[in-house]
């Protein structure tokens, strides 16, 4: 078998990884010394990562998550940083458990903890009522990092390992406690007979299992320092060559009384990173550059040249996020304090705003400082969190300027082609509904820009999943009619079609076949959308990043999947423990 086919056969699951490991290294010792060099494609065939690779030192951020009290995304984060929103409040209401706190005692948390979507990632209910909720937590929001980045499709592929694996993604997490197992005994206690599993060290392993990930894992306690040191373990990973891709967070919930009090704090969030260079060769969008990562016994982060002290104040200055400006942003959140100042570092660089520290003051414009030779430099911050006991880890962040975006090539006028898959009918109606929710928001489209980037976007950078519809439209309104005409009456026919493969798919098992790949190129090439949608709709999955190339995003994203919770939990709701 050439390489081709045996990475085709790996993604379909008729191949064993190692088996596909020792393959691809003969295949490679195979080929004659005279053949010509391959054209470099950078979605299709990346420079090898065997050895460590040539790299400035800077990492991109392509993806990012995160949940944090009052914000159930980053731009509800944003708007908080913004307006210096105190988010402490009385303990939610209606947990199960009861209230973790005191009467009178205030802390910051999240909504909705106890739910989950277990079918979306294929568990049964009770398989997700034995996750521990932070577990859960991580792995949709780490799905949502991998989506904001465009990693959960084909795109995988191409981010290979040593010896050529493909889908080379590691996953580092911060977790720190275990309350979920303290209530789990307190059940066993009264009689219950069916306990989680102890441990964190399956949170890398199941997102690994999800998406067939072969890159490294590990789950990190250093207590209010994991998520940042997950962060360093993901970036050293990276600079080895170990993988092309890291997926790096943390994550904390409240949910026995044995530890909060008043400032406790909740917070998951994930970022997706990549050596810079890739990152622009594949044509990311980069949120933010992480320069400089460490973690251990010191107090202070290492001196880096360009790094100034100060809070507040207009350019000339890197702004410093630590324990206790964290601490009034999202509460003392242990585990996840370290990605929250990261996410709230990369949003202020980005937008060019100091958020205040406090509710009621105003946000300061961030004004680039300047070098020797007059050029404006980077906005930069520096996060550090520190343990109380010596242990520190931190990172330095800044702002990427980004290059000018390349428009995808059918901006200019034509139908979009617009492809959505969800694991159930009933979540694909709730994408197609979040879709024209987030175009109508959006407004005006009037180049067509928005529509055909994130037309691509959906294809080149979304898993192909069993219930599928594909829509043809020619602007924003006409695709916001078709979805919100599937979504509110589930009516398909002219420009939208539905398929329902959980039946089965690609009945003729034109995927397996090596020489498809080629057809689809050539159908692509010679405009036969009718007839890649008709495959694709069949469950012939199209790796549409090769088909198309790498084009540069100007942040036309569409909304993350969306999951359909209910509550999962030890025990029914409203039981008290005791």
């Amino acid at each position: 078998m050439d390489e081709r086919e045996i990475l085709t056969r790996f993604k379909a699951g008729t191949l064993e990884r190692t088996e596909a490991t020792r393959l691809l290294a003969g295949a490679t010792a195979r080929t004659p010394a005279t053949a010509p060099a391959p054209q470099e494609q950078p979605h299709t065939a990346p420079p090898r990562t065997d050895g460590p690779p040539v790299t400035d030192g800077r990492y991109a951020v392509v993806g990012l998550a995160g949940r944090y009290p009052l914000a159930d995304d980053p731009h509800a984060f944003w708007e908080n940083l913004r307006k210096g929103r105190d988010t402490a409040r009385g303990a939610p209401s209606g947990r199960p458990g009861g209230s973790v706190l005191a009467p009178g005692q205030r802390g910051h948390f999240l909504d909705g903890v106890a739910e989950f979507d277990a079918e979306f990632f294929g568990l049964t209910p009770r398989e997700g009522a034995l996750l521990d909720p932070q577990e859960r937590l991580l792995l949709e929001t780490a799905w949502e990092a991998l989506e904001d980045a465009g990693c959960t499709g084909a795109r995988l592929d191409a981010l290979t390992g040593p010896g050529g694996v493909p889908r080379a993604v590691g996953v580092f997490v911060g977790v720190s406690s275990a309350d979920y197992a303290l209530l789990a005994a307190e059940a066993w206690g009264r009689g219950r007979r069916e306990m989680p599993r102890s441990g964190h060290g399956s949170l890398p392993g199941r997102l690994a299992a999800l998406l067939g990930l072969s890159g490294p894992g590990q789950a990190v306690d250093t207590g209010a320092c994991s998520a940042l040191t997950a962060v360093h373990l993901a970036v050293e990973s990276l600079a080895r060559g170990e993988c092309a891709a890291a997926v790096a967070g943390g994550v904390e919930l409240l949910l026995h009384a044995s530890r909060a009090g008043d400032g406790a704090g909740e917070g998951v969030g994930a970022v997706v990173l990549k050596r810079l260079d890739r990152a622009l060769r594949d044509g990311d969008r980069v949120h933010a550059v992480v320069r400089d990562t460490w973690s251990g016994f010191r107090r202070t982060a290492p001196q880096h040249g360009t790094a100034d002290d100060g809070t507040r104040g207009a350019g000339g200055f890197r702004l410093r996020e630590t324990r206790d400006t964290l601490v009034r942003r999202v509460g003392d959140a242990g585990a996840a304090l370290g990605i929250a100042g990261l996410t709230a570092a990369a949003l202020q660089a980005g937008h060019g705003v100091i958020a205040p520290a406090t509710e009621g003051e105003e946000p300061v414009p961030w004004q680039r400082a300047r070098d020797d030779q007059g050029r404006e430099v980077p906005r930069g911050a520096t996060v550090e969190v520190d343990d109380g006991q010596g242990l520190a880890a931190g990172a330095v962040v800044e702002e990427f300027p980004g290059v000018p975006a390349t428009a995808p090539a059918d901006a200019d006028g034509g139908d979009q082609l617009v492809l959505l898959s969800a694991p159930t009918r009933a979540h694909l109606v709730a994408d197609a509904a979040r879709l024209a929710d987030w175009l109508q928001a959006r407004g005006e489209d009037p180049d067509g820009a928005v529509l055909a980037e994130a037309a691509r976007h959906l294809r080149t950078g979304r898993a192909a999943l069993p219930c599928r519809i594909a829509v043809l439209a020619a602007d924003v309104p006409e695709l916001v009619a078709a979805l919100r005409r599937f979504a509110e009456t589930g009516t398909t026919g002219g420009n939208l079609r539905h398929a329902d493969l959980r039946n089965g798919a690609d009945p003729l098992g034109l995927g397996e076949a090596p020489e498809t790949r080629d057809y689809l190129a050539a159908l692509w090439r010679s405009g036969r959308i009718e007839q890649l949608v008709r495959l694709w709709l069949s469950g012939v999955d199209a790796d549409w990043a090769a088909l198309e190339g790498p084009a540069a995003t100007r942040g036309a994203v569409p909304p993350p999947s969306a999951f359909l919770r209910r509550t999962l939990w030890l025990d029914p709701v409203g039981e008290r423990a005791g």
